[in-house]
């Protein structure tokens, strides 16, 4: 299961001035809410395209919504352009303008690495990781793009004695929740990924008898159960919601009592097959007279013995699969409500 791709991003309206109500570019205050107006259309766009990213559909089914992101932005560009400048002074123009054309490269290009990419993340646990930090990295620039806009206008505002004040306005909030709640989630689901990703090499190392390939990954899912327990002492609750990090501390503890408990048991069995199959080789190869009661009895009672591992193999192993499958449908569940909760719906 893939988290879907959502990143921070800053809508450039932070700050609104205490202006009159008809609009004056002649006038700094007004200026800059014009500089602020000319990329609501960006803003809303934006957040579209991370509700629905977040609401349970992945990358490349919201692609047609990145495009239009990608309109938008240019539109915002060129009605950022058609302002004047400010009395000569171009700086919070361009600084805008400069936002602007970092915007469109971030969705432009590094978003495209995302959706392209995706499909290649849960091939590992290094892939899920880079996944994740290349996400981090575009919010990242995103962020030192929307600090140096800021400095600008604050320097604007300063030069021409304009009163800044900070806008509250909704959909700047919901960006913002969106962006938090992208790096919780992240989180704690690279924490589930972890546990998840080794689960997954078990089951493939069981059904190929490669017993050494278990223990490895048993040893592995054991490593990334009590790391994973420990990183979510730091990650109890999102605004006072510990409902995901419980799911995933529940399906932790899952994997840890697995790796610890019930896997040895089926190590074993699969240590007394081939044992079994080594003695049975042998015994088979003797002829009938050549067989010594000790022989018979020997053969006997491996078959009594591997016959009642079979029965405890087959009894571990399905309780091992009910509890995996409660598992992972417990964690898909409570992500799933988590996110509707939580990320804002927007259309």
């Amino acid at each position: 299961m893939l988290t879907c791709v959502r990143a921070s991003f800053f809508v450039i309206s932070l700050f609104s001035v205490v202006t009159s109500t008809a609009q004056n570019l002649d006038n700094p205050g007004d200026y800059i809410t014009a500089i602020g107006k000319a990329h609501a259309d960006m803003d809303a766009k934006y957040m579209a395209y991370l509700s629905a990213a977040a609401h349970g559909r992945r990358a490349k089914k919201v692609e047609k919504l990145r495009q239009e992101v990608l309109d938008n932005i240019n539109q915002c560009r060129h009605n950022t352009i058609e302002l004047p400048k400010y009395k000569g002074d171009n700086s919070l123009r361009q600084g805008s303008i400069d936002y602007i054309q970092l915007c469109y490269r971030v969705f432009n290009e590094d978003y495209k690495k995302i959706v392209d990419v995706e499909d290649l993340v849960e091939q590992s646990v290094d892939e899920m990781q880079a996944y994740i930090l290349l996400q981090q990295k575009v919010d990242e620039k995103l962020e030192e793009g929307h600090r140096n806009l800021e400095k600008i206008t604050q320097e604007f505002a300063a030069k021409y004695h304009v009163n800044l004040i900070e806008d509250q306005n909704p959909l700047a909030e919901k960006i913002k929740t969106a962006g938090k709640l992208d790096k919780y989630v992240n989180a704690v689901y690279l924490l589930f990924y972890k546990c998840n990703w080794e689960d997954q090499q078990i089951v493939r190392a069981m059904n190929n008898k490669k017993v050494d390939n278990l223990e490895q990954s048993r040893n592995a899912l054991s490593h990334y159960a009590d790391d994973g327990l420990q990183g979510l002492d730091t990650l109890r609750t999102f605004d006072g919601d510990p409902s995901l990090a419980n799911a995933c501390r529940d399906a932790l503890l899952f994997y840890k009592n697995m790796s610890e408990n019930d896997l040895s048991k089926l190590t074993d069995f699969y240590l007394k097959e081939e044992e079994f199959d080594k003695m049975k080789k042998q015994f088979d190869a003797k002829s009938q007279s050549r067989r010594t009661k000790e022989d018979v009895d020997a053969y006997n009672k491996s078959i009594k013995d591997i016959n009642a591992s079979v029965n405890s193999f087959n009894q571990t192993n399905t309780k091992i699969n009910k509890d995996r499958t409660e598992t992972t449908t417990n964690w898909q569940n409570s992500e799933k409500h988590f996110t509707d909760e939580h990320m804002p719906h927007y259309k």
